[in-house]
């Protein structure tokens, strides 16, 4: 009796044992996750305590990330294919207004609501239709992550030349087949090692990072530009007196082929801006962008042409990249000046990094995966796998038809813009029920499949037409139709109102009554407070993932 009393304690011993499955899961679940929302403090709207982003910081924000490495190439791929200088100068200036205009009028969502892109893109796609395009984001901000961190790599590489000129002379130990040599290798190691623990920064902290990418890599800018005028001058180079070649449609064609390839350089954080906003005082202080975006592009692109111009003169060749520029300055003077200037380009390559790659996809992977990922464990798994799994530079090196394909891809993120937009102002009149975007079972699910089906024709609306245009820019070898290719040209415009119309008429005739509300629900500070407990001010200062603590349910 007694040994059956003991077998049978033990065997309920053993049952309640945890597995080890069990104990690994408790280790990784995240302190703040809501297993009912399925959300966490990183997901849930920005608490009041933690909007800190104002008008100010925006600007600084813009002007960081127009003044890297890339602007200053703005121009070639324009003047390459027959614009002139002036004329490259009004197609990136309108491009950057024109795409500033979206990215402020998506960004009223964040700042009011204090969501980010994930939470929002259920309110028009349904609950589960939002996962496929938060996963085409975020395959596009790790792709990207990759190919900005080989930037990166380059500006290292600028500082060690600046610093030990002998590092030229480091021979190659790694195959042809490799398409990195050791040097290169070297520096994205470094670089690597460098842009790591700037991931733990908290997003609202990030805007002094900005701030200080904002005054210096300008006055870098401004000094490139006067020691080429200083140098060489600029009057006689046949680069600055390079006329448009074309004419009649053919420059119109031309000169909208640039816009569209401008525009898509942002329309990325055009559909993910919420991202950002969200840390906004108030929903006016992002307004600002429609202005800055346009003015610092059109100011880096003048700078990139102008040291374009006078390396022609002084070396013989167009360098368009001012890294390039600076690895010919060898005296000792001119070594320490290329490595500020690389030192100063390496911060703003950081920056343009972690705030258009690195934070919007792991907000994405922090939607997909809330019980384990936050924002801080996201930027980490982003930054191995866009830095190493991908091996930016095979892409770089061997694969030019995908980097078109990259850059081409707003023939998707164009209409999910637009159905954001058309979903916010014209069918909703900009009032959600923030918490119900939580719900997987509420008013945003819209079906028992939780795709709202006039998302789903409005989104293929948009994008299928554009698709024979599309194709002969990864394969030359298909060609189309001048008319496909035109209205490829035209794609941004199409995707955007053709995606926002077909959906605004959609909802007119067959609305989903449900989701129509009377008045906005907003995350206030107490409404925060009953879902999610008592944000603890310290805990949020050690990082955005575990910073919620759930008040005993006596007291509430």
């Amino acid at each position: 009796m007694s040994s059956e009393k003991n077998s049978g304690s033990g065997s309920s011993s053993e049952l309640a044992r945890p597995s080890i499955w069990s104990k690994i899961d408790s280790r990784l679940a995240l302190s703040s996750v809501d297993a009912v929302r399925r959300s966490n403090a990183d997901l849930d709207p920005v608490p009041p305590h933690r909007r800190t982003w104002r008008t100010h910081n925006y600007v600084m924000y813009w002007i960081s990330d127009n003044f890297s490495p890339s602007g200053f190439r703005n121009a070639a791929s324009l003047m390459l294919i027959g614009l002139s200088w002036r004329d490259s100068l009004v197609c990136i200036t309108v491009a950057q207004f024109i795409v500033g205009c979206v990215i402020v009028l998506n960004g009223v969502v964040g700042s009011r609501y204090h969501i980010n892109f994930s939470i929002q893109s259920r309110a028009s796609f349904g609950y589960y239709f939002s996962y496929l395009m938060i996963v085409m984001r975020m395959i596009v901000g790790i792709f990207w992550y990759g190919i900005q961190a080989y930037t990166g790599a380059e500006c290292v590489l600028s500082i060690i030349y600046a610093i030990w000129p002998s590092f030229h002379n480091v021979p190659n130990r790694l195959p042809e087949s490799a398409n990195i040599t050791t040097q290169m290798m070297t520096a994205y190691v470094v670089y690597f090692i460098l842009i790591l623990p700037m991931h733990y920064i908290p997003m609202r902290h990030l805007k002094w990072l900005f701030t200080i990418k904002s005054i210096t890599t300008p006055i870098v800018g401004f000094a490139i530009m006067g020691w080429v005028i200083h140098t060489v001058g600029i009057s006689n180079t046949s680069l600055w007196n390079q006329q448009t070649t074309l004419h009649g449609s053919k420059l119109a064609w031309t000169f909208l082929s640039g816009l569209y390839a401008n525009i898509g350089t942002w329309s990325t954080l055009a559909v993910n801006v919420p991202d950002f906003t969200r840390f906004a005082v108030n929903d006016k202080a992002a307004f600002i962008t429609a202005f800055v975006l346009p003015a610092t592009g059109c100011l880096i692109t003048f700078f990139g042409i102008v040291s374009a111009a006078g390396s022609n003169i002084l070396y013989g060749q167009i360098l368009w990249d001012p890294l390039q520029l600076i690895d010919h300055w060898t005296t000792p003077g001119g070594r320490a000046a290329a490595f500020f200037c690389a030192f100063f380009f390496l911060i703003s390559q950081i920056g343009v990094n972690i705030a258009a790659n690195s934070i919007s996809a792991a907000n994405d992977l922090n939607c997909l995966f809330p019980r384990y990922i936050n924002i801080r464990r996201g930027q980490i798994i982003v930054a191995f796998i866009g830095s190493w799994a991908l091996t930016p530079w095979n892409i770089l090196t061997g694969a030019p038809a995908f980097i078109s394909f990259m850059s081409g891809y707003s023939v998707w993120l164009g209409p999910i813009a637009g159905i954001l937009l058309s979903d916010f102002y014209l069918v909703h009149k900009q009032k959600y029920d923030v918490w119900e975007l939580y719900n997987k079972d509420g008013i945003y699910r819209y079906n028992k499949i939780g795709t709202n089906w006039r998302a789903f024709v409005a989104f293929f609306v948009g994008w299928v037409p554009l698709l024979p245009g599309f194709i002969p820019t990864v394969n030359a070898a298909i060609t189309v139709s001048e008319g496909a290719t035109h209205l490829y040209y035209l794609g941004y415009f199409y995707g955007v109102g053709a995606a926002a119309l077909t959906y605004y008429v959609l909802c007119r005739f067959w609305p989903a009554q449900e989701t129509m509300l009377d008045r906005a629900v907003y995350p206030d500070a107490d409404v925060i407070q009953a879902h999610n407990g008592q944000y603890m001010e310290e805990d949020v200062d050690a990082g955005f993932g575990d910073a919620i603590v759930v008040e005993n349910e006596g007291k509430k």
